[in-house]
């Protein structure tokens, strides 16, 4: 493929297009200046230029190909959406079983098609609801499941023979996948019959999203003998969905996004092979999930990269079935692109997304509610999300033509410059020994922090526009209606229903069951999934089939990095960030450099937002403590008093706050360190403000905060507390 950005605007590379000279000149009177001001430099290192013509074409070679044909660019399916529409699905999960499954049934009543589950983040990190270290966590950012009983309540009434289920599980997929399984059976659909996705994508939670359990190595045995499993006796369902959603939520450019994942996905195909499997048995069992955002144009050009490159993977391990080369994607709206500001303009955010994803050639799609930059949605807000799919399917004629962006300039320039671009990212990760190789050593997280760190600085520069957020900003915004879960409540709930299981089970079955399991991740022998049916069978719970692998594998525990000098280098020159940093070097001569610890509390893995906040903060001149992750409010008020921070910030992106942030201050009194400044940050709707601020904190930082407003407001918090002690 060749790279279009070469070819430039200068007409005197394309010598004898008499148009194009003629086009230079008018845009030249046009803007008093040369029209190469106009080209557009993307985070991916993609010049995007205001014209392209027949001649950005020359040299593509993907120009011929047709749907449903090696290397499929143009679509995995012949007719595509002509023939059939994508699947519309939404992901969704909260509080208990009850409440997701009605959820569930109104949303199929209303016109989906397809289920995709949110587990919250106790179940996703492999502890049963009692557990100590979940308190914030249950059913917060999901739903909760401890066992059999909770699986075969959250598909109540729903055909499991007739329903695909997408499950985005990775930590506890074992266990998970195994409950599944056997509520299908004792609803009368044998296991051959289940039809849906688990994401069962592990070296990504390494990378960016965090609900890990076990070490690389033993995860991807988990990986491989679910691919095993389900190759053999599931041949309707979909053993992985590979996934660079999170990564681009966690500020990956779309190169990185692309790359990483296709990474990932060959990581798989060689695990899967390891095992003995023949390479056709299970590729077509592969599926991916990407991030739709607001970069319209690339993000349906990314889908059709993925597509080209993922043929050019596959090749290497020569399968005999032309669908063995065929990479099927879901895609799902970008949550980080919305704004908790002026929400109702996340609408329209969603729907530029959805169509771009269409355009793209999705096989399936979710779109976000308007209000998922506060809290969980609501009703009226998943109908309006739900309807979006709709009316795109139903009203603006998008399915009756197949790939209707194929043979544009723009599109096709730049469907290769993306597989290029990623395709020698792939060949990066390829020369450290392969993504799990490379995921040890940090280049992924670090590449991916990098471009989150420089993305918040262009936003709270003004560099990029957010509508509403940092630009055309509505005054007195009133806020809006939110869906609020009663976490203890939940709690509660679970643990009676836990309680009951365990008093009515065979015990001596149940550790029999786990002691096979132990055994069997001790010895590297047997398929751990097909160990687990058993042990979910007798009412083995989540949390001990994860425990009865924690004891031969252990626990994972990465290591907080925070990059530096990026956030800095964004505002060389800006005298609003010269101001921040002569003040805070003003403060430290008076009372030395001011420590700040950011912390993670319970199960929320994603550290975006602290990564960020740890990076600014740390090139403005704090001194930075990052906390590791998954600490009990107690640690973290431990650590703080240890480290003799003077500010603890605490972010929370899975709705714990109001659990977890009043326990925090409440450990630092206990500790006797009173004095020690609690802020909390992250999706926090306006209306837990004021209870936050009753109970001990001192400053709110919600979504779409500018981080040198932040930085301010935190010593000026520095500043009261030093004339306080002074007085």
């Amino acid at each position: 493929m060749s790279d279009s950005s070469s070819k430039g605007l200068d007409p005197g590379q394309n010598s004898g297009n008499k148009g194009l000279e003629e086009w230079q000149a008018l845009a030249q009177k046009e803007l008093k200046a040369s029209p190469d001001t106009l080209v557009w430099h993307t985070a991916e290192g993609i010049d995007i230029k205001p014209l392209y013509t027949s001649e950005d074409l020359q040299g593509l070679d993907h120009l011929e190909s047709l749907p449903g044909i090696k290397p499929f660019m143009r679509g995995p399916r012949a007719t595509m959406y002509a023939g059939r529409p994508w699947t519309i699905r939404q992901y969704a999960g909260f509080s208990t079983a009850q409440e997701s499954n009605a959820f569930y049934r109104r949303n199929l009543a209303a016109g989906q098609k397809g289920l995709s589950v949110a587990f919250d983040l106790a179940t996703h990190r492999g502890y049963d609801s009692d557990h100590p270290r979940v308190e914030g966590d249950v059913g917060k950012a999901g739903v909760a499941i401890d066992s059999v009983e909770d699986m075969k309540i959250l598909f109540d009434g729903i055909p499991l023979k007739d329903m695909s289920v997408s499950m985005t599980m990775n930590g506890a997929v074992i266990p998970i996948l195994a409950s599944f399984i056997v509520a299908g059976e004792e609803q009368g659909c044998s296991r051959a019959e289940l039809s849906g996705t688990i994401q069962n994508d592990i070296l990504k939670e390494f990378m960016v999203r965090n609900t890990y359990i076990y070490p690389p190595e033993p995860s991807m045995r988990i990986v491989a003998d679910i691919i095993e499993y389900t190759a053999k006796e599931m041949p309707r369902f979909n053993s992985i969905s590979i996934s660079g959603y999170h990564m681009q939520e966690a500020g990956a450019t779309l190169v990185q996004e692309l790359a990483f994942t296709l990474a990932d996905g060959r990581e798989y195909v060689r695990a899967a092979l390891a095992k003995g499997l023949n390479v056709d048995d299970f590729a077509g069992r592969l599926s991916f999930f990407f991030a739709i955002g607001m970069n319209f144009f690339m993000e349906a050009a990314k889908l059709r990269a993925a597509r080209i490159l993922w043929s050019r993977i596959m090749e290497e391990f020569k399968p005999q079935k032309p669908g063995s080369l065929m990479l099927r994607t879901h895609c799902q709206t970008s949550g980080v692109s919305l704004a908790e500001q002026d929400p109702y303009n996340n609408v329209i955010r969603t729907a530029y997304e959805a169509l771009s994803a269409v355009l793209g050639g999705t096989q399936s799609l979710h779109t976000n509610a308007l209000d998922e930059a506060m809290a969980l949605p609501t009703d009226f807000s998943a109908r309006i999300a739900r309807n979006t799919q709709l009316i795109l399917q139903h009203e603006t004629g998008v399915t009756k033509v197949v790939d209707p962006l194929a043979g544009s300039y723009y599109v096709e320039s730049l469907t290769a410059e993306l597989a290029d671009k990623a395709w020698a990212l792939i060949e990066e990760v390829e020369s450290l020994g392969g993504m799990t190789k490379a995921v040890a050593d940090g280049l992924p997280k670090r590449m991916i922090e990098e471009a989150a760190t420089l993305r918040q600085a262009k936003l709270d520069r003004g560099a990029e526009i957010i509508v509403g957020v940092n630009k055309y900003r509505l005054e007195n915004e009133e806020p809006i209606d939110i869906l609020a879960i009663d976490n203890t409540a939940v709690r509660n709930a679970q643990i009676k229903r836990l309680q009951e299981v365990r008093r009515t089970r065979d015990q001596q079955r149940v550790s029999a069951t786990l002691a096979v399991i132990e055994r069997a991740a001790e010895s590297g022998e047997g398929n751990l999934l097909e160990l687990a049916i058993e042990a979910a069978r007798a009412r083995a719970t989540v949390g001990e089939i994860s425990d009865a692998m924690r004891q031969a594998f252990g626990d994972h525990s990465a290591e907080p990095e925070v990059v530096n000098d990026i956030y800095g280098a964004a505002y060389e020159g800006d005298p609003e960030y010269k101001t921040i940093v002569t003040r805070l070097a003003d403060y430290g001569k008076v009372s030395g450099k001011p420590k700040i610890m950011i912390a993670k509390l319970g199960q929320d893995g994603h550290d975006r937002g602290a990564k960020v906040i740890a990076s600014a903060f740390g090139d403005i001149g704090f001194e930075v403590l990052a906390g590791p992750l998954f600490q009990t409010p107690d640690e973290a008020a431990e650590l703080a008093v240890r480290e003799k921070v003077q500010v603890v910030g605490m972010s929370s992106l899975a709705a714990g706050h109001k659990t977890l942030a009043p326990l925090l201050v409440e450990a630092l009194k206990q500790r006797k360190a009173d004095n020690v400044i609690v802020v909390v940050g992250g999706v926090i709707p306006r209306q837990d403000y004021d209870y936050l601020l009753q109970n001990g904190v001192s400053a709110v930082f919600g979504p779409g905060t500018n981080l040198l407003d932040a930085a301010n407001s935190v010593l000026d918090l520095l500043e009261g507390r030093r004339r306080n002690s002074v007085a």
